[in-house]
C-alpha cells in the first residue's frame, strides 16, 4: 500500500487511532536500536535559492565528482516548505511524463535504500508522523542534525523536531563553519541536512566585507520591521516603497550566485575529507530565484519556472 495511503487510512474516522498519534519522546542515543551493518552517514547540502543555470555556469568541478548533475524541480517556492518536504523525504523532483504520481513516489522512496545502505528500510513505520528524521533516529538508530543559515529555519520553528543537533548558524553565509560542526561516529551513523547560505540573497561568502553586499529586505526581515512599513493602519504607499532593482543590476546579482556557487564548490574539499568513506551525498536547493525575469526578482510569491528549476547531483566521494 502506498505510504500515503497509509497514512489516510491511519487517520481515517473510526480508525485506530482516531487522532494523529501524539509525538513520541526522542530515544537517548545508548536506547536507540543498534543500526543496520554497514549502514552509510548521509549529508544532504541545500544551496539556498540556487537555481540550476547558476549552477551550470558556474562549472562546480568538485560537486560534479559525486554523479552526474541533474535538473530537477523544488516541490516549493520557498524555503520553509521545501524544507519541509525534504524532510519528509521528499527531494527535489524530477518530471517523468506518463507515470503517476504515486509510482513516482515509491520508487522515490526505493532510492534511500541506496543512499543509506540499508535493503530493510520500512517506510511503513515513518505513518502518522511522515518525518524522515525520527524514523532515522527512533527505528535506524541514526543521529541526526541539521544546521541551517536562514533564520526561518530557526530552531524555535517546528521543523526542529527529532534532531540530536539543530542549530542556527551565527552567520547565514559560512558554511565552512557547519564542516567543523559535523562529529561522525563509528558506532552509529549519521545524518545531516547543511543549509547553506551563500547562495541565498545577497549572494556573499564570508570573506567579503558587509559593507559590500547589496541590499534589499528578505523574508525575515518583512517579519521583523513589518511595523516600519504600517501607519495609521494602513501600509506605506507604493510610491514610498524602495525602486526595483533595474537590469544590470539584476545581471550583478545574477553573476553573484554563480561566484557563491563557486566558492561553496571550493569548500567541498573540506567536506569530503572529513567525511568517513561510508558517506554518501546529495547537494540541491531548496528552490530557485529570479533575476528581473518577467519582472520578478528572489523566490517566494512567484509563478515562474526559474523559481521552480534547481540543481540536483549525489553519490559517494570514494
Amino acid at each position: 500500500m502506498p505510504l500515503f495511503d497509509r497514512l489516510r487510512q491511519r487517520l481515517r474516522p473510526g480508525s485506530e487511532p482516531t487522532t494523529a498519534a501524539p509525538v513520541a519522546e526522542p530515544l537517548p542515543v545508548a536506547t536507540r536500536p543498534t543500526p543496520p551493518e554497514n549502514a552509510n552517514n548521509y549529508v544532504i547540502l541545500v544551496l539556498d535559492s540556487c537555481r540550476f543555470d547558476s549552477f551550470v555556469k558556474a562549472k562546480p568541478k568538485l560537486a560534479g565528482k559525486l554523479g552526474e548533475v541533474q535538473k530537477r524541480w523544488s516541490y516549493a517556492t520557498w524555503t520553509s516548505p521545501s524544507h519541509y518536504n525534504l524532510l519528509i523525504g521528499l527531494l527535489p523532483h524530477s518530471s517523468p511524463k506518463h507515470v503517476y504520481a504515486s509510482e513516482y513516489y515509491k520508487d522515490d522512496f526505493l532510492r534511500f535504500k541506496e543512499r543509506f545502505n540499508v535493503d530493510s528500510i520500512e517506510f511503513g513505520k515513518m505513518v502518522p508522523g511522515l518525518w524522515l528524521p525520527s524514523y532515522l533516529r527512533n527505528n535506524l538508530g541514526y543521529r541526526t542534525n541539521m544546521f541551517v543559515s536562514m533564520p526561518v529555519l530557526n530552531p524555535a520553528t517546528p521543523i526542529n523536531r527529532d534532531f540530536d543537533d539543530y542549530a542556527l548558524m551565527p552567520h547565514h553565509n559560512d558554511v565552512q563553519a557547519m564542516y567543523r560542526k559535523m562529529k561522525f561516529y563509528e558506532e552509529r551513523p549519521s545524518f545531516f541536512v547543511l543549509n547553506a547560505g551563500e547562495t541565498h540573497y545577497p549572494y556573499a561568502t564570508v570573506e567579503e566585507p558587509e559593507n559590500t553586499w547589496p541590499r534589499i529586505s528578505g523574508v525575515n526581515g518583512v517579519f521583523k520591521h513589518l511595523d516600519d512599513h504600517v501607519r495609521a493602519g494602513g501600509l506605506v504607499h507604493a510610491s514610498e516603497a524602495p525602486r526595483f532593482f533595474d537590469d544590470d543590476k539584476m545581471k550583478e546579482l545574477h553573476a553573484r550566485q554563480v561566484e557563491a556557487v563557486r566558492f561553496v564548490d571550493r569548500t567541498l574539499e573540506e567536506l569530503y575529507d572529513l567525511v568517513p568513506d561510508n558517506t554518501y551525498i546529495t547537494i540541491t536547493a531548496d528552490h530557485g530565484e529570479l533575476f528581473g525575469e518577467k519582472g520578478y526578482f528572489g523566490h517566494g510569491p512567484i509563478n515562474h519556472e526559474k523559481c521552480m528549476e534547481v540543481p540536483f547531483v549525489e553519490g559517494k566521494i570514494r
